[in-house]
């Protein structure tokens, strides 16, 4: 397969996909009633990039989930930087991460499978290090 550059499926600027905070919060504002939950500590409206829920014995949980558009071209080096920026989101919520879940949207029939192989290996990587 050709090489292509990753960052031309990129059409914006920062992570390339996230909402502005204030068009966020008129989102969820307009989806309607939210429930409370008496666990959550941390949610939506601080604009932090986890959430913290309490669980019994009051330990808590960090949860975050990140969705990158290409920054760079090389595959093994967009996987490794995806993967730091997701765990520095635990980091910076005062956490210690202990598992992460990797998402990955690949147009497999442009960028082929070996790349996103290699997006995955730096992403191990990160995780690794």
């Amino acid at each position: 397969m050709d090489s292509v550059k990753l960052t031309s499926f990129s059409r914006a600027s920062g992570c390339g996909c996230k909402i502005a905070p204030a068009t966020l919060h008129e989102i969820l504002e307009a989806s309607g009633e939210s429930r409370r939950f008496d666990h959550l500590l941390v949610g939506y409206q601080t604009n932090d990039d986890a959430a913290i829920a309490e669980l019994d014995g009051g330990q808590c949980i960090i949860s975050t989930t990140d969705f990158f558009l290409p920054m760079v071209d090389d595959p093994f080096d967009f996987g490794y930087i995806s993967a730091v920026n997701a765990i520095n989101d635990v980091f910076a919520m005062g956490g210690k991460p202990v598992m992460g879940l990797s998402v990955l949207g690949w147009p497999v029939e442009k960028l082929g499978v070996d790349s996103a192989a290699q997006v995955i290996a730096g992403a191990r990587a990160a995780c690794e290090s």
